[in-house]
């Protein structure tokens, strides 16, 4: 059995529909991802906030670090289901 990183994270908070649907089609696209509920993980609420700079769930983070983004944003989800079916 291999174990592999996730293409994505993807970090969340109770109650964020921009976080379901981010998951969901991360989901439906073969993305892998690791949710990190940022209201029980307080390092992953600072490093969101005070490393990263954002305020908005959800924040993603690919697994190199250099792409990342936050809120909804198809032109993000779009681009890494590309990236998915070139890899």
């Amino acid at each position: 059995m291999t174990s592999s990183t996730p293409d994505y994270t993807v970090y969340t908070k109770p109650g964020c529909p921009n976080c379901v649907k981010t998951m969901e089609y991360f989901d439906r696209k073969g993305i892998t991802y690791s949710a990190v509920d940022i209201t029980k993980v307080p390092e992953a609420l600072t490093y969101i906030c005070e490393d990263l700079g954002y305020s908005e769930a959800p924040v993603v983070v690919s697994a190199d670090g250099e792409n990342h983004w936050s809120g909804i944003r198809m032109d993000k989800l779009t681009q890494a289901a590309l990236r998915r079916k070139v890899a």
